[in-house]
């Protein structure tokens, strides 16, 4: 079975390199951290706290890192793009508060949950909250066309879910729909970063568009190793017990692939495991081998290189840059991701 960075041929830089990359706007996401500090305040003290509790469990930050560098890219350099960076990571994090009540996860990022701290009342509360004040802060920019498209996108993402959910447990699910459920839940958000700031540099439609399919496809490759990543990584780097996703019933596309290729065996171990929401140690080693057997894998994860490669070649509208070089790297940077 290949593991995610074995494919070091199609990964020129490593990750210290990506982060030297996005050293021009180091200061921006600081800045974005402050903003997101400071929106969060109410003087019902529990929200406040709920904010800090998850500003301080970490994470990527590669939406509101998108959205800032392709501002750069754009020639923008002013403080909008900061406040719709913060936009973003409030979005993104009340989709994160209320998957985790949806999926009964305890863990997220290897600290608990919020709604296993808070319990499920207030959680789903504090997630409203965080939509709510997501489009307060874009609406007080006074500029209705991003406004819109963070609208658009966030309706497509709770539409995602609410598929995902008549999904659940579906173990014939198609690879269209599974595809479906990534580019409503995760790629439109990515490509919504990316052309906004297209939006604040006021490039031409055709640079838009190119930045919004970069966007979208780079989203589309981070779900994809991110689903792999329930198979391939280690718990402890994960902050989540492996298998997860199959034991809620979410089938993704390695799976997808071994039913396909796998046979009677492959599918009965598969429905048992979905059936029973538990796998054993000696089920996680059969599914395992057989993901190894037949490639599949291999097969996610070559379907996740075809789509950085995908994002990398909608840049190409643009001259070469530093900011250029940083979003190509990017899509490198997924492909090296081990949590």
């Amino acid at each position: 079975m290949v593991r995610l960075t074995s494919l070091s041929n199609v990964l020129p830089k490593t990750q210290a390199d990506l982060i030297q990359l996005f050293e021009p706007v180091r200061a921006d996401l600081e800045a974005v951290e402050r903003e997101y500090e400071r929106q969060v305040q109410s003087q019902v003290h529990v929200i406040p706290e709920i904010g800090a509790y998850i500003q301080k469990s970490g994470g990527k930050r590669v939406r509101p890192a998108v959205l800032l560098m392709a501002a750069r890219l754009c020639g923008y350099t002013g403080s909008r793009a900061v406040v719709n960076a913060a936009v973003v990571e409030f979005i993104h994090t009340a989709t994160l508060v209320h998957d985790d009540i949806i999926d009964d996860a305890d863990l997220r990022r290897g600290r608990k949950a919020v709604h296993s701290q808070w319990g499920n009342d207030v959680t789903v509360l504090a997630g409203d909250f965080l939509y709510i004040k997501s489009m307060a802060m874009a609406l007080a920019q006074n500029t209705l066309e991003i406004a819109q498209l963070l609208c658009d996108v966030t309706l497509r993402m709770i539409e995602g879910e609410i598929y995902q959910l008549t999904k659940n447990g579906v173990v014939d699910l198609a690879e269209a729909d599974h595809f479906d459920i990534i580019n409503r839940k995760t790629a439109f958000l990515f490509g919504g970063c990316a052309e906004i700031g297209g939006m604040l540099g006021e490039v031409s439609a055709e640079k838009r568009t190119a930045l919004r399919d970069y966007g979208f496809n780079l989203g589309v490759m981070f779900q994809l190793v991110d689903d792999l990543l329930d198979f391939t990584g280690e718990a402890e780097a994960l902050g989540k017990p492996i298998g997860g996703d199959l034991r809620e019933g979410k089938i993704t596309l390695p799976i997808i692939h071994l039913l396909q290729h796998g046979g009677a065996d492959a599918e009965a171990l598969v429905r048992g495991i979905v059936e029973s929401r538990d796998v054993t140690p000696e089920e996680w080693v059969r599914l395992k081998a057989m993901l190894a057997e037949h490639r599949s894998i291999d097969y996610a994860y070559q379907r996740a290189v075809e789509f950085g490669e995908t994002a990398k070649r909608s840049l190409r509208v643009f001259p070469p840059t530093p900011e250029r070089e940083a979003l190509t790297g990017l899509a490198d940077f997924v492909l090296l991701r081990d949590r």
